[in-house]
């Protein structure tokens, strides 16, 4: 039985304890393993693993051993309660063995949650979407919805939460990794505790990391696709992270002579440096550009680079924002 989106959320959190197991992948091994850890921790309690009532095996193992996840889920344990047999980094190649365990599951086993970087075509994948009673779920690169947030956040203690600080933790998921989210969100239900007003936003800023990682990239493409708003704080993170301006102002100035490129010669061998998100992207922001808003671009950061590189006492940091705000403005 697949599951997506709210449905897989609200799963993780309070699951079936008379089904047969569950499937969780994706290409994001922090994300998988943060509903892995909570599926098992809502199946078999806080206390689960320290009764021995966890078995754990890898998908290696099991290649080698089909019978380890069959012992497993008629193994008892010495301590009652609901049983997890789980299976780690499962491949095309256990998909035999993790069949073999599902048509041998009867009510009464341990459940048999299993994680693994596998696509929709994977041969498990189809397994667990076609049993009646376990579940697959798919984990995305995503980041968290506003659902998924409020679910985190409940967990954590927080049920009142301004629409202002909810926008906050939204922003805030785009931009941090799942599992640093995650410490946040914990950072701000402690700092709220015993507070029994609502979520604030200046509560979030008091939690948040002081600087996020980011890309030059991340930058260059905030100004090509035209969203002025979120520049400022790019240039931010990115002069936290200790980027020179210069650094900056180089890599604009690559991406717009290979917009130029581009336009010039569409099936050139630029082409053939285009890389992952480039490729698609890249062909439309040229179009949509044109080549003399393209040179006009490229004027406006070759000026600035050159004032960055002279004796100008002008903050650098600040006259780059400058010139990549009217950069970001010469499209419209």
């Amino acid at each position: 039985m697949k599951l997506n989106g709210a449905a897989a959320i609200t799963y993780c959190g309070k699951p079936d304890p008379n089904a047969a197991g569950a499937l969780i992948y994706g290409a994001d091994a922090m994300r998988v393993a943060l509903r892995r850890q909570e599926l098992i921790a809502a199946l078999i309690g806080p206390e689960g693993e320290a009764e021995m009532r966890l078995t754990r095996m890898a998908g290696a193992d099991l290649r080698r051993d089909a019978a380890l996840l069959v012992d497993a889920i008629k193994a008892q344990g010495f301590f009652p309660g609901p049983r997890v047999a789980f299976v780690e980094e499962a491949t095309e190649t256990t998909a035999p063995a993790i069949t073999a365990a599902l048509l041998d599951w009867r009510p009464g086993d341990a459940q048999i949650v299993v994680t693994g970087n596998l696509t929709t075509k994977s041969a498990v994948v189809k397994l667990f979407d076609a049993h009646p009673t376990a579940r697959s779920i798919g984990v995305y690169d995503d980041p968290p919805g506003r659902d998924e947030i409020a679910a985190i956040l409940r967990k954590s203690g927080l049920t009142e939460i301004s629409p202002q600080a909810m926008a906050d933790l939204t922003a805030l998921a785009r931009d941090l990794d799942p599992g640093d989210f995650r410490q946040t969100v914990e950072k701000v239900a402690l700092y709220k505790w015993g507070d029994p007003g609502p979520l604030l936003p200046e509560d979030v800023a008091a939690c948040a990391p002081a600087t996020i990682e980011a890309g030059v990239d991340d930058l260059v493409e905030t100004v090509v696709e035209q969203r002025v708003a979120a520049i400022g704080g790019l240039v931010r993170r990115l002069e936290g992270q200790g980027v020179l301006p210069v650094t900056i102002c180089i890599g604009m100035l690559r991406h717009f002579r290979l917009l130029q490129a581009l336009l010039a010669d569409p099936r050139g061998p630029v082409q053939y440096r285009l890389k992952g998100r480039q490729k698609e992207a890249m062909p439309r922001q040229a179009q949509a550009w044109g080549p003399h808003r393209t040179e006009e671009a490229i004027a406006l950061l070759l000026d600035t680079d050159l004032t960055l590189r002279s004796a100008s006492r002008a903050p650098s940091m600040a006259l780059l924002e400058r010139a990549l705000i009217r950069l970001a403005m010469l499209k419209r």
